[in-house]
């Protein structure tokens, strides 16, 4: 990526299940792009590594960087478990001059876009309700309340496709990677990412 446009914020929601872990995956295989790492008060699901997707912090911890403002965003979700993205992933990002792609909910991404207008957001859709249920259900992690609460709470979530840039229907993953990485590299392409490239070039032709 070099010096080709401006370091921008990647926005990536959906419901669980809908597979934005994945996409975000296949985003991340883009040279120059660097994931913001949440911080969550969620305990670690089998396999998953601290520092990895998540960070694992107690409940108290969690407040403590809320206290001294250490997120961009933070929210609860389901009631239940703390996430926030830290400050320091983005100005990580621009130091590195990569693009930094944010997993976040749509609460998350509302208090991303007022801070950060210019950020893109990307919303993933699964192809129905009764794909994302069997999906859920293969993951063999909720028992049934669980599972319609977490089918109550994607169609509240979809509700809000209509906040976002762009949306993705995950029907079939590899269309669905290709499409994010296209958005990303779309969205490099914008005036305002490369405006000083350009300016620099606008002075090599003298005048």
């Amino acid at each position: 990526m070099g010096e080709s446009h401006e370091p921008q914020v990647l926005i990536v929601s959906g419901p669980s299940g809908s597979g934005k872990s994945t996409l975000v995956k296949k985003l991340l295989e883009l040279p120059g792009t660097m994931l913001s790492i949440s911080a969550t008060t969620r305990p670690p699901r089998a396999g998953e590594k601290d520092g990895q997707w998540y960070h694992f912090v107690a409940e108290e911890e969690f407040r403590r960087m809320a206290g001294r403002g250490e997120f961009l965003e933070y929210a609860c979700v389901f009631g239940k478990h703390s996430y926030g993205t830290p400050k320091k992933w983005l100005d990580e990002a621009r130091a590195r001059k990569k693009d930094l792609v944010l997993e976040i909910d749509v609460q998350g991404a509302e208090q991303v876009r007022k801070k950060m207008p210019e950020s893109v957001a990307i919303f993933i859709v699964p192809p129905s309700r009764q794909e994302l249920e069997k999906r859920i259900r293969a993951r063999g992690q909720d028992n049934e309340d669980e599972i319609a609460r977490r089918l109550e709470r994607a169609r509240l979530e979809m509700e809000h496709y209509v906040d976002y840039d762009y949306v993705v229907i995950n029907e079939n993953v590899e269309q669905a990677g290709d499409a994010v990485r296209a958005i990303a590299l779309g969205a490099r392409c914008r005036t305002r990412q490369n405006r000083e490239r350009v300016q620099r070039i606008l002075k090599s032709f003298g005048g």
